[in-house]
């Protein structure tokens, strides 16, 4: 699906920031498609994991690459699409410094998130985070800082702008969570998966305070973790693309137990 004019226009948003690695380096890489035109709806700072978050008002300044904006990735995506940048044909949310994997990740990943509230628009949209290995032994703030390091991750967005609308991947899915290993050398090949089922989060009280953990990473540490067969955390892990295609509305469950209660609710 392109425009009028020929043109593919892509939103590119993200919650790591609009001066960030991953982002600049995903932008530069879907600048050079041809036929593709990209404006940057962004947050002006790091926003990660708020999830699907909206302000009411949010300040707006102009960018080398588009728009800076003082809000979430939610409030990115809503602003772009109402307002900056209206004929949009697709939305990215990326590429994140560190994997959004599992099912109990997709709902606080403000990646991911921009992503869903693009659905709502009826946009296809493709959220990319990049996979840093836990045991690289650098500080966290340092990782990743390498543009070269998200090949994978661009190649892979590049690729899906470029076909899945055409192909109709979106027909069926609303959007696409794509993962990708970090890069060393060769292209990692691609695989559909599904957001892993695995949770291990762990509250541990110290008096007044309660520490909570994410056990998941420490399993991918020291090899612990054992994965189903097809998971997007298996795929990743092993060196591989994964592409997830999901869909954002909640399904609604009918069940017999619950008919039955609202039918005896006012006896």
């Amino acid at each position: 699906m392109a425009t009028d004019d020929g043109l593919r226009r892509v939103l590119l948003t993200n919650d790591d920031g609009i001066e960030s690695t991953g982002f600049q380096t995903m932008y530069d890489t879907l600048s050079a498609l041809s036929g593709v035109e990209v404006t940057a709806v962004a947050p002006a700072d790091d926003q990660s994991a708020v999830g699907r978050r909206l302000s009411t008002r949010v300040d707006v300044v102009e960018h080398d690459l588009g728009y800076a904006v003082e809000g979430t990735p939610a409030d990115c995506v809503v602003a772009g699409l109402e307002s900056l940048c209206p004929s949009t044909d697709v939305v990215v949310a990326g590429c994140n410094k560190g994997a959004n994997l599992g099912e109990y990740v997709l709902g606080r990943s403000g990646t991911v998130s921009a992503a869903v509230e693009a659905t709502f628009f009826d946009v296809p949209a493709v959220a990319v985070s990049l996979f840093v290995p836990p045991d690289t032994g650098t500080p966290w703030e340092e990782t990743a800082e390498d543009p070269s390091e998200y090949a994978n991750a661009t190649a892979a967005t590049r690729y899906l702008v470029d076909h899945a609308v055409d192909a109709g991947v979106f027909d069926r899915a609303d959007y696409l969570n794509v993962n990708a290993p970090p890069a060393d050398g060769e292209t990692a090949p691609m695989t559909v998966t599904y957001p892993s089922e695995t949770y291990d989060m762990r509250a541990t009280r110290n008096g007044e305070r309660i520490q909570l953990d994410d056990m998941v990473w420490g399993h991918l540490h020291d090899g612990t973790l054992d994965e189903s067969e097809g998971s997007d955390r298996q795929a990743v892990v092993e060196g591989r693309v994964s592409v997830s295609p999901l869909t954002a509305p909640h399904t609604t469950e009918h069940h017999e137990a619950l008919d039955a209660l609202t039918e005896t609710y006012c006896d």
